[in-house]
């Protein structure tokens, strides 16, 4: 038996299922680990993932299994074996599982174990579950193959580790959150290891789905716990990693360790890269946004500009009465530093027609919201008018915070394709703003440089629906907003908790009654990418008709 191995990993991207296209990136990993004894891809890969209800259809599962068997037969050629993420139908019932490809042959097929059914994760109603798996035979060398959360749990390790395995190659979909890259190595793969005291390799897919961003950052781990090769973040790559074979059983040699991307250099390319690749595969040939010379719009407008670059984004300034000459400047000299297309388009007319044609019926009341909201609903129709005529997708630029209570106008502002900021909170948009005007992301294709004015990052935020509207007129200043949606969305937290711990008692009341009303604005959101473990949509699911306020067990009024 060989005391040597070369195992290439394959941190690739995916188009959830174009299975042609994720087998021919098979193909061309494989050619590039010519001199490995083993290609490992990412879970799902064949198919992509995750492919969510797609996986249901049997035709695209025969088509599946019609590629692995083309994969199978160029195993025979000259170059290393392969370890391929694929869907599996055994016995009448869908299988998440992975095949080893050798000497033309599917050599061995494992099936995942332990169905994640928590978060973003519904595998349990798409597959069955597969027995504890055995370890497969390569080269003479006994691997244990779990698939993603087979590892967050101990037994199919421990198992693998008794059944006379002597290295794990762990292939995973794992989605990007904030922190998440520290719980995979430090929190999982080092306690595996350490627990079993075998080496193990973590492949995770890099790249956007809808919602969902793959960061990649696969890694190994020795059975002692140590580090010894990391892959780049927010990259495609295609590594080879050498292992011996000691006395004390295998180990990775040391290779390049490259830094991860640190706070809020990781949200940032996760917007980035969520995007291009939401455009992409959807095939727009760019996008236009509304930029009004507020922190939200700019800050989006930088990241589609790094996404895409800057012939691909169109941003268009509509000015209404209420417009202060700030904005125009601060948008103007935003679009200017990035480059980008910008148009101005005034609304006053449109706004005026809406008055005449809307005076009878509202005649004899006060104006109010619903005029106020007219502005931002021509603005909406406005933009998508530009997508339909032109092309382009449409961005919505609304935070998480103004999601959270319902600050934002439904067929207004939150009309659009697509929304990068969905997740991040308002304090967030200013940390990456002030990060963007210093830095260049790795994986970005906008200019170095400031891109955002300093005066859109000074002065107070305003919608400009109204005369000297502030935001402040409405919600509690964002510094003390963010902790309490943080303690309310993120943690569960209830009132009576957040009063504990020094809120003020009516204030959080009021978000808390703000935050349930707003529920059924963002069931009609567009989506957006995820950061945090308690996104709107895909984690935090709540009805939209409710009474519950744990702050109160009177009935309140939802008006």
């Amino acid at each position: 038996m060989p005391d040597t191995l070369k195992i290439t990993l394959g941190q690739l991207n995916q188009s959830v299922g174009d299975i042609a296209a994720n087998a021919d990136t098979v193909l061309a990993a494989r050619e590039q680990a010519k001199g490995s004894d083993l290609v490992v891809f990412p879970e799902l890969h064949l198919i992509g993932y995750p492919p969510e209800d797609l996986i249901l259809k049997p035709a695209l599962v025969e088509r599946a299994a019609a590629e692995l068997h083309k994969l199978a037969e160029a195993s025979a050629s000259d170059g290393p074996a392969m370890l391929v993420g694929s869907a599996f139908v055994l016995d009448g019932a869908l299988h998440n599982g992975v095949a080893l490809l050798d000497q033309g042959k599917v050599a061995a097929v494992r099936l995942k174990h332990e169905l994640p059914n928590y978060g973003t994760f519904d595998e349990m109603r798409l597959f069955q579950p597969g027995p504890l798996p055995e370890p497969v035979i390569l080269r003479g060398t006994m691997i244990g193959v779990p698939i993603c959360e087979d590892i967050w749990r101990p037994e199919v390790c421990r198992h693998l580790a008794d059944f006379g395995a002597e290295m794990f190659i762990c292939i995973n979909g794992s989605p990007y959150e904030i922190n998440k890259d520290a719980l995979r190595i430090e929190g999982v793969a080092k306690r595996r290891a350490v627990d079993t005291g075998l080496p193990l390799a973590y492949l995770n897919r890099v790249g956007g789905q809808d919602e969902l961003v793959f960061d990649g950052a696969s890694f190994v781990v020795n059975g002692d716990g140590s580090l010894a090769v990391q892959l780049r973040d927010w990259e495609e790559q295609v590594v080879q990693t050498n292992w011996t074979k000691t006395a004390k059983g295998w180990r990775c040699d040391r290779g390049e360790v490259p830094p991860l991307a640190t706070h809020p250099e990781d949200i940032y390319c996760a917007m980035v890269l969520a995007l291009r690749d939401y455009v992409n595969r959807n095939r727009f040939p760019g996008v236009v946004l509304g930029l009004s010379g507020g922190i939200d719009s700019a800050v989006c407008a930088a990241i589609a500009v790094d996404a895409l670059g800057a012939d691909k984004v169109w941003a268009v300034m509509m000015p209404s009465r209420f417009t202060s000459t700030e904005s125009l400047d601060d948008a103007a000299a935003c679009a200017k530093a990035l480059g980008v297309r910008y148009s101005v388009m005034p609304i006053d007319g449109a706004v005026d027609g809406f008055d005449a044609m809307l005076g009878p019926a509202f005649d004899g009341t006060p104006r109010g919201l619903a005029e106020e909201n007219l502005q931002s609903r021509i603005r909406g129709t406005a933009l998508m008018a530009l997508s339909n005529k032109f092309g382009p997708m449409l961005l919505t630029t609304g935070n998480k915070s103004e999601m959270s209570v319902g600050y934002a106008t439904i067929y207004g502002d939150m009309a659009g394709g697509y929304n990068p900021l969905k997740d991040a909170y308002k304090m967030t948009v200013y940390a990456l703003a002030r990060w963007r005007n210093r830095h260049v992301p790795r994986i970005g294709l906008g200019p170095a440089g400031p891109v955002i004015p300093d005066n859109i990052l000074t002065r107070p935020p305003t919608a400009e629906l109204r005369e000297n509207q502030r935001d402040s007129d409405s919600l509690p200043a964002y510094d003390l907003l963010d902790p309490i949606l943080l303690g309310l969305v993120e943690h569960d937290k209830s009132v009576d908790q957040l009063v504990r711990e020094g809120f003020d008692r009516a204030t959080v009341q009021q978000v808390e009654r703000l935050l349930h009303l707003s529920e059924y604005k963002r069931r009609q959101a567009p989506p957006g990418v995820k950061l945090t473990a308690r996104n709107f949509g895909r984690d935090r699911r709540y009805p939209i008709t409710h009474d519950f306020r744990s702050g109160s067990t009177v009935r309140q009024d939802a008006n």
